[in-house]
């Protein structure tokens, strides 16, 4: 237990890594550095080392177990003292791929190692799908569990971090390490058994939540001396006894991008009920106040920045309609806040996209993985502003106890490091954000993938045609398919279209996700047809069935483009894996809801000009539409991402009073 406590006290002077995002002349700086950082062949410093842990394969694969544990051993004593160079990193390395093929029949290749070694120096790594990423990741963690301030491996659920530490912990036994996993629902003193380990595998919301916990427990105190003081004030006992992490070193987060990016600014909120009744009846009494409201007579809706706002004439409608009601409605602040809150449900919170209702309960659908997330609710009243439009009970609202954003709380670790099969894309936010480079490591077969240009429809109802036609032709050539959409909705809508036209098929969405493992198993084999949300984009490996690469492997369809090309990119990685041969395309149309959003002028302009002309409007102006839409897309969301960083701040620093989070 001195490990656990001495530890501790490290954890009150993480935030201090924390630093404030640079601003003006800084932030010019700290970007020109960012790409100084992005000149360095990183890429070709990696390959080339890797040659040299590949170089040391002929000594240790004449080594017996036992030799084999004895020089782990000693290397985990010249880690622990930091007394390494780069040939006991290149030992280290070459060891654990000998052990890895005794153990799990597996030995990394020269480009999972150039990984690891990447990961090692604390960079984010692309690797494509199907490259191995959860082996190579056993390289720099079996170093840092070395070091002995432990490893956070950040997998994307529950079911991975058992998994992945049940599979690989072949592995880091026989080296002499401790691993454990953390999921939902255990105990805290098994959490704390687990930090102690020498490698932790959990979930970016496992991990935080601890963090938040460990926080509350640690209250007020800022420093050593206060929780000394506070043991000794209490008999012995300190708020330190409570904590379950031991501090936060070195972190590994596979799917970088999701987690560092994509959910950056959702926060991570540690609540407790706090019921009132007559806040709950305003929600129900907004949402019939609201529909008495038209568009765009009463209110305006932002589909960029997703706000709505009153118009003078909606606002005196509205005072008019609720004259004869009491409390809050006798306000013009606060019931113009509730019955715009109820509009934003009604227009920009759809059933089946953002969320589904399941068992008479609003369950939020995550917008980049398409999975729900049962545990999940949205703040500052939204979420009943849903259940209330939904005719569903009204739930009572939470009181926040504590709270910090995922890219806030990887900011606290020591060392952070990544790996994604899509992060170039976000390169310069990696730097800005977290200061991590990006490092690509190439294939360790050449990538035959053929990514067709998209096919551009004036209208939904075009495209859905369109989409159907191309499906019945590959199909007919016996090649698998696998279709992406956006929404629910939208999975339910093709699946109904193949219906009509009797082409068997399966469908993986929010709403069906009991049978992923199976389905996704399936959705390589001949004559296979799947249609699937964003989560057969992550996490998925789709292996082709027999006599299906000489019929041209996997052919992916997009059904509609992204906000992020990042996105894009990992839907059309599931084909074309490890030197397999596939084919991706996107069919659109300019009536689907990203580019309307994004890029409405540009949209509105190219449908007017070729109303009439023909169905299938592709060309180099329609796709760059589609283009400048996400490229305005991605930059709207690394603004927000940076605003709330800056806020969260900013609070930190005017409200310090209310303790740490």
């Amino acid at each position: 237990m001195i490990r656990q406590s001495s530890a501790a006290w490290r954890m009150l002077d993480e935030r201090e890594r924390d630093k404030p995002l640079p601003q003006g002349a800084d932030a010019l700086w700290h970007r020109g550095t960012g790409l100084l950082a992005g000149m360095v062949p990183r890429q070709r410093q990696v390959l080339r080392r890797a040659q040299d842990v590949l170089a040391l394969e002929k000594t240790f694969a004449e080594m017996t177990d036992h030799k084999l544990q004895d020089e782990a051993a000693r290397l985990r004593e010249v880690f622990r003292l930091g007394r390494d160079g780069l040939q006991d990193l290149a030992r280290a390395f070459a060891l654990v791929r000998e052990v890895a093929e005794r153990q799990l029949g597996e030995k990394p290749f020269a480009v999972q190692v150039a990984g690891g070694l990447a990961l090692t120096q604390g960079c984010i790594v692309e690797m494509a799908t199907g490259e191995g990423k959860t082996l190579t990741a056993t390289m720099p963690a079996t170093v840092a569990g070395w070091r002995g301030r432990g490893c956070h491996i950040v997998t994307v659920n529950d079911y991975l971090a058992k998994r992945d530490a049940e599979w690989m912990g072949r592995i880091y036994r026989f080296l002499g390490l401790r691993v454990a996993f953390i999921e939902q629902g255990m105990e805290p003193r098994d959490r704390r058994q687990a930090y102690l380990a020498d490698i932790t595998y959990g979930t970016n919301k496992e991990i935080t939540a601890d963090f938040l916990r460990d926080r509350l427990h640690l209250g007020r105190l800022q420093g050593a001396a206060s929780a000394l003081l506070g043991r000794m004030a209490s008999g012995g006992r300190s708020p330190l006894d409570h904590l379950v992490q031991r501090g936060l070193a070195f972190a590994i987060v596979d799917e970088a991008d999701s987690v560092l990016v994509d959910e950056a600014v959702t926060p991570l909120i540690i609540s407790g009920p706090g019921p009132n009744r007559e806040q709950l009846e305003a929600f129900r009494q907004a949402a019939n106040a609201a529909a008495a409201l038209s568009r765009p007579a009463d209110y305006g809706v932002n589909l960029q920045y997703r706000e709505v706002e009153l118009t003078p004439e909606g606002r005196s409608r509205l005072a008019a309609a609720v004259s004869s009601w009491s409390g809050v409605w006798q306000g013009a602040r606060r019931r113009e806040e509730l019955v715009t809150k109820a509009l934003v449900a009604r227009e920009l919170h759809h059933r089946d996209k953002h969320y589904i209702v399941s068992d008479g309960k609003i369950v939020i659908v995550d917008d980049f993985t398409g999975r729900v997330m049962p545990d999940r609710s949205w703040r500052d009243g939204l979420h009943q502003a849903v259940e209330a439009k939904e005719g569903l009970e009204i739930t009572d609202p939470k009181d926040t106890y504590a709270r910090i954003s995922f890219q806030r709380f990887f900011r606290l670790y020591g060392r952070l490091a990544g790996m994604t099969g899509t992060a170039q894309e976000a390169a310069a936010e990696f730097w800005q954000i977290y200061g991590r480079s990006v490092v690509v490591i190439p294939t360790n077969r050449p990538c035959v993938r053929k990514v067709l240009p998209d096919l551009v429809l004036a209208t939904k109802e075009l495209k859905w045609r369109r989409l159907v036609e191309e499906v019945r032709r590959i199909h007919a050539t016996g090649r698998p398919i696998l279709i992406g959409t956006r929404s629910v909705r939208d999975s339910e809508h093709l699946s109904e279209l193949l219906n009509v036209e009797r082409l068997s098929h399966q469908v993986l969405n929010a709403v069906r996700h009991r049978e992923e493992a199976q389905i996704v198993a399936g959705a390589g084999q001949p004559g296979q047809i799947t249609v699937a949300t964003n989560m057969a984009g992550r996490g998925t490996d789709i292996k082709l069935g027999r006599g299906v690469a000489e019929l041209g492997g996997l052919h992916v369809i997009a059904a509609e483009r992204n906000e992020s090309g990042r996105i894009d990119r990992q839907l059309f990685g599931r084909c074309a894996r490890q030197g397999d041969p596939g084919t991706a395309q996107a069919v659109v149309s300019l009536e689907d809801e990203f580019v309307c959003r994004y890029a409405p002028r540009l949209t509105g302009h190219l449908h007017r000009r070729n109303t009439g002309r023909s169905d299938d409007v592709s060309s180099r102006l329609t796709r760059a539409a589609f283009a400048l839409a996400q490229r305005r897309a991605e930059r709207f969301a690394l603004q927000q991402r940076k605003s709330v960083m800056r806020a969260d701040q900013w609070l930190d620093e005017n409200l310090g009073f209310a303790g740490v989070s």
